[in-house]
């Protein structure tokens, strides 16, 4: 017997793996196909943020690619281009020049690079501020915000080349203050949840808020309907409560049950990719030095693209391992990762150098 089934990639969300599980009598944690929805579709978001006051930046969407780049030449650069659909991370293009922008555009709506995922694309002006993920667990009628995190999107050290789906991530952030928290949840969260269950959405899961911080104000970038990967990894390495308790309690909506506790320490996440990656990659590298890090407390290898041969493991995806540390504060944390990471080799392994660097300029 399966007590609670947690789902962890978008896709079956969207395509109402949970609604499917319901109507069996099954403990699933994860919003339905309705509430999916806010991650399936970045025009939903968009249209539902702006009917329910739910700061975010200023859009436009299209079906057409002639009307789309007609706009992006009259609104000019920087802009933001982005595909309406799942496309794994690598959907949304953060452009510096008209040129940049168009390209993306080709490459979204004429290319078909995602395929159906690019029908429509969403032009945004271009935030500037300080990322940060804001993640919170609810049975949309309570909410427990979850430690606050800090995401590295883009494949190079100092926030250079195309965006991925993560390079690495450290909890908790200094932007997220405790009045920017409270500024957080209610601008957004609160506004959120009514707006959920004025649609009829009994959203049960956690929901993903991926920010920017504007002058001490948070705006919606994007929100994902489950939890932030590489985000989630360092979030769990220090929580000290029981994770299974909070989820089960959110499935069966008496989440005001649960109170979570959280480990003083810091922590941080480096993803290691194929060569290659977010581009083509060569999969089926042998991937040495794991064994001896077992045996870490403050270590965790979280796999992610990797599989079995002969016993051992070796790569099948971009994002191969999630190296994650806990340490006394962020330059703790990211030493004792990047001296794991010194132990694993396969060929063509690339990281970047400065996860946590932003949080250790704060200090």
């Amino acid at each position: 017997m399966i007590d609670l089934t947690v789902v962890g990639p978008e896709v079956p969300l969207t395509m109402g793996i949970v609604d499917v599980f319901k109507k069996e009598g099954l403990s699933i944690f994860g919003p339905d196909k309705s509430g999916a929805q806010l991650e399936g579709s970045k025009v939903f978001a968009k249209e539902f943020m702006r009917k329910y006051g739910i700061p975010s930046a200023e859009y436009k969407t299209f079906t057409s690619y002639m009307h789309a780049n007609e706009y992006i030449r009259l609104k000019g650069a920087p802009i933001v281009v982005k595909a309406d659909g799942l496309a794994a991370g690598k959907g949304v293009f953060l452009t510096e020049t008209v040129e940049e922008a168009t390209s993306a555009l080709n490459l979204i709506m004429k290319e078909r690079v995602f395929g159906s995922a690019g029908d429509k694309v969403l032009v945004e002006k271009c935030l500037k501020g300080e990322e940060a993920s804001f993640m919170i667990l609810t049975d949309c009628k309570s909410v427990i915000p979850l430690a606050t995190s800090q995401d590295h999107k883009t494949v190079f050290d100092k926030d250079k080349g195309p965006n991925t789906g993560g390079m690495g991530a450290y909890s908790p952030a200094p932007v997220i203050t405790k009045k920017l928290e409270t500024d957080i949840i209610n601008s957004i969260i609160n506004p959120l949840i009514r707006g959920l269950t004025k649609e009829g959405i009994h959203y049960r899961g956690v929901i993903y808020a991926g920010l920017m911080i504007c002058d001490g104000k948070p705006y919606v970038l994007e929100f994902n309907c489950r939890f932030g990967d590489p985000e989630a990894q360092p979030i769990l390495m220090r929580l000290d409560s029981d994770l299974f308790d909070a989820l089960k309690a959110a499935a069966d909506g008496r989440l005001n049950n649960i109170d979570l506790t959280w480990k003083d320490e810091t922590s941080v996440c480096v993803v290691l990719a194929s060569g290659g990656y977010p581009g083509s990659y060569e999969k089926g590298k042998t991937i040495k030095g794991l064994d001896p890090l077992k045996k870490r407390d403050d270590i965790m290898v979280f796999h992610a693209g990797t599989s079995t041969k002969k016993g051992g493991f070796v790569t099948s995806g971009g994002r191969v391992l999630g190296v994650t540390s806990l340490g006394k504060d962020i330059e703790n944390a990211k030493n004792n990762a990047y001296r794991a990471i010194d132990k694993i080799h396969f060929a063509g392994m690339h990281y970047r150098k400065d996860i946590g660097d932003k949080a250790i300029k704060k200090k």
